[in-house]
């Protein structure tokens, strides 16, 4: 799975000047094989249809219009996407610990998305939905201009090198267009261990205007930014890891 659901980006991937949103990494990733069990397999073929969708456009068709989110959840209710959920386990706890919201996560490996449908599955969660593509990608297609009341980015892949930086999820330009889609009074809640991917997390998200960084009262945010802590960032913390959580709300 990588890095907690981190996502690769081919070699050679650069700026992309046409980009409404200044500079977006681009989309083309390169999908790791990684097979699933048969029990993932059976499962996936059973409840994909109905909870899961890609989030590419097949070549030569137009990008498709913003999801309904009511028809897919089947009720209106307040809609927090997450990017780059891994195998899912950040991802179930919120969603169950928070049945009044909606919750859509987002990843490129299958093997991740397999592993949290079975979870789904086993805890008969009913208020998580799953989209495999990239997260700019989904932002920019299928959701709609200030539709979410929250955005969660743990652990994104830090791409260490600095030939490597522009390919980091949280530019500017994701970061500008995060706060299009978010509500007002929405949140953009990130998380990562790498100090230099923090500064630079910290430094984007103060620069974009619209948003505004939350300190200690977090009570009146609309959705909670309790996360729990997952194997990986267990890991990261007995090597010495420090974890930087960042909390912004759109003003």
């Amino acid at each position: 799975m990588g890095h907690h659901g981190r996502m690769h980006a081919q070699p050679g991937v650069g700026l992309r000047p046409d980009a409404p949103w200044g500079y977006l990494p681009a989309s083309s990733f390169r999908s790791r094989r990684s097979a699933l069990s048969d029990a993932q397999r059976q499962t996936w073929e059973r409840l994909w249809p109905q909870l899961g969708r890609q989030a590419d456009t097949p070549p030569g068709e137009t990008p498709d219009a913003p999801l309904d989110t009511g028809a897919w959840f089947g009720r209106s209710a307040p809609l927090v996407l997450e990017i780059g959920c891994g195998s899912g386990t950040s991802t179930l706890a919120m969603a169950q610990a928070e049945p009044d919201i909606d919750v859509i996560a987002v990843e490129i490996y299958r093997r991740g998305l397999a592993q949290l449908l079975c979870a789904i599955d086993a805890e008969q969660v009913s208020n998580i939905r799953l989209i495999r593509g990239n997260g700019v990608d989904v932002l920019k297609n299928l959701i709609a201009p200030q539709s979410l009341t929250g955005v969660r980015v743990f652990f994104p892949d830090p791409w260490p090198k600095a030939r490597h930086h522009k390919r980091r999820l949280l530019q500017s330009g994701t970061v500008s267009l995060i706060a299009d889609r978010l509500l007002p009074g929405g949140v953009l809640h990130a998380a990562t261990d790498h100090p230099g991917y923090a500064e630079h997390i910290g430094e984007v998200g103060d620069a974009e205007s619209r948003l505004v960084r939350v300190g200690s009262d977090t009570e009146s945010l609309p959705i909670s930014i309790s996360r729990p802590t997952t194997k990986y960032e267990t890991k990261a913390q007995e090597a010495g890891s420090h974890v930087c959580e960042f909390v912004w709300k759109r003003i």
